[in-house]
């Protein structure tokens, strides 16, 4: 099952969820809305030198303005 990051547009909250295949439905826990969107996870790759994170802030890329493109 892969983890998603989710930010609730009610209260916003950022939290994860694992995601059965098949399931549409995610509920903030913090004020159990369901007006949540999935963001774009942060990641990391490793390297002979250990691991690198990507360049992107929290909820970045074009999605988030963290690539500076907007």
């Amino acid at each position: 099952m892969p983890i998603y990051e989710y930010r609730c547009g009610a209260c916003g909250k950022d939290f994860e969820r694992f995601v059965q295949m098949g399931a549409t439905a995610v509920a903030c826990p913090a004020c159990e809305s369901g007006d949540v969107k999935r963001t774009l996870s942060i990641v990391a790759f490793k390297t002979s030198s250990g691991f690198v994170p990507s360049t992107m802030s929290a909820g970045g890329g074009c999605c988030g303005g963290g690539c500076a493109c907007h």
